[in-house]
């Protein structure tokens, strides 16, 4: 069974920082394009930034380049999203995602329907 858990959310103050992380279990992250994800409440899902099964591209949403960095970590089998400079706007349930069943090569989609395998989620909120 694969499946995919987040970990690393929080409290945090605007501007502070936080870093998420997706572990692998039942196969290995670095086979498929790996995606992030967020949710507010009300709003639709975001695709916030992905990395291809190489490793070699990444891709971030607009309102996240600059401030975002994923990267993947093959002897942990895990991504994690390093987010800094947090704003209000950024609180929302965080989501990792794989690619499993479709293969994207050297790029990665930021679509929510190219990814089949989800975490549960972890919710980050900032405030003052």
């Amino acid at each position: 069974q694969l499946n995919l858990a987040e970990s690393g959310g929080g409290f945090v103050q605007p501007g502070g920082s936080l870093r998420l992380s997706c572990a692998g279990f039942g196969f290995g992250l670095d086979r498929y394009a790996i995606g992030w994800f967020r949710q507010a409440p009300g709003k639709e899902r975001e695709g916030i930034s992905c990395v291809s099964s190489s490793g070699g591209r990444t891709i971030y949403a607009d309102s996240v380049k600059g401030r975002f960095t994923i990267s993947r970590d093959g002897a942990l089998n895990a991504v994690y999203l390093q987010i800094n400079s947090l704003k209000p706007e950024d609180s929302a349930d965080y989501y990792c995602a794989a690619s499993v069943s479709l293969s994207f090569g050297a790029w990665c989609p930021l679509t929510s329907s190219d990814y089949d395998t989800w975490g549960q989620g972890t919710q980050v909120t900032v405030s003052s």
